[in-house]
């Protein structure tokens, strides 16, 4: 039995969750997300709308897979609709900056040109100054997948610690050559 799967999700007050057929609706204070599950486990919400439980048809290795996996993927939904998700992104580096303008970030990481990054729909991204940049939603996956190709621009490398990281992140660094 998954562990993760057969716990039921609980739902906040403020949250309203609807199954109809394959699809599940989440509805919260920050907005709405809609997400089709597999036909290998079925989704229900109980009559007093505090829980929603996650059940699987049958027993084999997929559907004991996709138990656990979309257990959690409604309790992301739900998280992401009343609290929201974000992610915080540094810059190291001289003359390393970040700045939005026109639905774009615009980054300066040492290239030769400047990187342009549009924004997707469904995250909201700011720069408190030109080091930082905050990506915000209420789609866990659209956020972290925005924040890795940003990162991704520009990884830190490990000599000199330059680069675009997450906040918090421990850059590992190595000696460089010693002259003899």
């Amino acid at each position: 039995m998954s562990r993760i799967g057969k716990k039921p999700i609980a739902i906040p007050s403020g949250v309203k969750v609807g199954v109809s057929q394959r699809e599940i609706t989440v509805e919260g204070k920050l907005g709405k997300l809609v997400w089709s599950h597999r036909p290998e486990v079925s989704v229900e919400v109980l009559e007093d709308g505090k829980e929603a439980v996650v059940s699987r048809k049958e027993d084999n290795r997929e559907g004991r897979a996709l138990h656990g996996l979309t257990r959690a993927l409604i309790q992301n939904m739900v998280v992401g609709v009343s609290t929201g998700y974000e992610k915080k992104l540094e810059i190291h580096g001289v003359g390393y900056l970040g700045a939005i303008q026109n639905n774009v970030l615009q980054l300066r990481v040492g290239f030769a040109n400047e990187i342009q990054k549009p924004i997707p729909a469904g995250v909201e991204v700011t720069c408190p100054d030109q080091t930082h940049v905050v990506i915000r939603g209420i789609d866990k996956q659209k956020v972290g997948q925005f924040a890795a190709e940003v990162r991704a621009v520009r990884k830190p490398e490990p000599y000199k610690g330059k680069g675009i990281r997450y906040e918090g992140e421990q850059v590992r660094r190595k000696a460089g050559k010693t002259a003899k």
